[in-house]
């Protein structure tokens, strides 16, 4: 499919409505599904619930709206890459007009078709000799044998510690890929740096995704890319769209077929996503919604995101009352229990030590992301779904939910620096799924 860009609707201070954004994607699927003379079924790509302040929920709705109302058929399978599948409840508040039936649920260790192998070299030079192996591109079987005739990949552009910024072809080769490809990525990346990746357009893991698409994609139906870009309301802002303030607002919304499309959002992303600071952090506190943060493996966001802005000797407090465990699945779970977080180097020894590990490499390139690589403390407040005892095993300090709640009132304090009662300073994140937040001389000292 030669690249086009069909919607790209973008500003450091845009904030399209509900009715704006219908309005312009509806308009726009129309007049792709009609000039791509689009006659069989759609499989539209969204991610799960942990994505759910992307709108891609609201987007994939209206995408079956649109196709429904033009008798065209539609599946709906969720990008879990390694997540747990969605609850009805969950599908219910983040598609409330897309029926349930219509939903597939992916499983990153069966469900997977090979589309071809990338060698070695290629991996190792690309990634400048952090890793050396092949990387096999991979993909749900439903997305090359389920007989669709556009494929539609929704989702928000992003920092990603995985990649640099999220989305795109990550959403077919991770959201929808399987274990052997995951592994490899993840690993590729850790190994590469978290710090040399977040916040950057063009890294060796999405050079990984990009050659993969470019070698292999003619395997699949077209694939119709659906991008936003979100940031904070002011309070003006927020005043003047009847928000309250920090709600989100849609920057950026773009659709194509191609690349074209995902530059221009990381583009804005970085503009509104990326928070440079001028002083690195003494103490950082960071709040996980319990409704989607539940594990470490996602929760640790608020590590990835921060890292780069913590100083030397500071602390990492997180506040996570939903916290029931530590890894996605039962096995994760399990090599998070007997390794912990801890810093690279220890981590690619246990590599090649353990067979367990070694044959799990995202999960060993979770355990490096998550760890303060020494530098400062990362304290873990839980509820009752986790332990102290649990928490310390895992190489983390813990703390009391109750005390934290009490000194930091999430629901007075405001993203940034604050100054709580006692006068202690404080930079306060309540999501950090939302951004990437780096001391300025050590963003620009890591790149690539």
């Amino acid at each position: 499919m030669p690249e086009k860009t069909f919607i790209a609707r973008d500003g450091a201070s845009l904030d399209l409505s509900d009715e704006e954004i219908d309005k312009i994607f509806s308009q726009t699927l129309t007049q792709i599904v009609e000039e791509l003379k689009v006659g069989g079924p759609v499989l539209l790509l969204p991610p799960d619930i942990t994505r759910f302040h992307s709108r891609a929920g609201f987007l994939t709705d209206l995408c079956y709206r649109t196709l429904n109302k033009a008798g065209i058929g539609v599946n709906v399978l969720p990008a879990l890459g390694t997540h747990t599948a969605l609850s009805d409840t969950e599908l219910g508040r983040m598609f409330p007009n897309t029926p349930k039936n219509l939903f597939r649920v992916h499983d990153w260790r069966n469900d997977v078709v090979e589309l071809g192998r990338i060698e070695k070299e290629w991996v190792e030079k690309t990634s400048r000799g952090a890793v050396s192996y092949d990387w096999p591109a991979q993909v749900n079987k439903l997305l090359r044998d389920g007989g669709f005739s556009l494929i539609i990949s929704l989702g928000q552009i992003v920092p990603h510690e995985v990649v640099g910024m999220a989305n795109h072809a990550k959403n077919i080769f991770v959201g929808t890929g399987g274990k052997e490809a995951i592994d490899k990525s993840h690993f590729a990346g850790a190994a590469y740096g978290l710090e040399r990746m977040l916040g950057r357009t063009d890294t060796p893991v999405r050079a990984l995704f990009d050659e993969g698409m470019r070698r292999f994609g003619e395997k699949l139906p077209p694939i119709l890319y659906a991008l936003t870009v979100l940031g904070p309301r002011s309070e003006n802002e927020a005043r003047a769209a009847g928000k309250q303030r920090g709600s989100l607002a849609m920057r950026g919304l773009y659709a194509g077929f191609g690349r074209d499309c995902f530059e221009r959002a990381c583009d804005l992303s970085r503009k509104i996503n990326v928070d440079i600071l001028d002083e690195p952090v003494k103490k950082a506190v960071v709040y996980l919604e319990p409704e989607e943060f539940r594990t470490t493996w996602l929760g640790n966001k608020a590590v990835y995101r921060t890292r780069m802005a913590m100083a030397d000797n500071g602390e990492l407090l997180i506040i996570a009352p939903g916290l029931e465990r530590f890894g996605e699945d039962k096995g994760i779970d399990a090599l998070i229990r007997k390794h912990g977080y801890r810093p690279g180097k220890v981590i690619r020894e246990k590599v090649t030590a353990d067979p367990e590990l070694a044959g799990s490499l995202s999960a060993a390139a979770h355990l490096i992301h998550g760890s303060s690589e020494g530098r400062f403390t990362i304290r873990y407040c839980p509820g009752p779904g986790v332990s102290r005892g649990e928490i310390e095993s895992v190489g983390y300090e813990w703390g009391d939910i109750k005390e934290a709640m009490a000194r930091y009132d999430i629901n007075t304090l405001r993203l940034g620096w604050n100054t709580p009662a006692g006068g202690e300073k404080i930079f306060f994140v309540p999501n950090p799924a939302l951004g990437l937040w780096a001391e300025k001389q050590r963003f620009n000292n890591s790149g690539l």
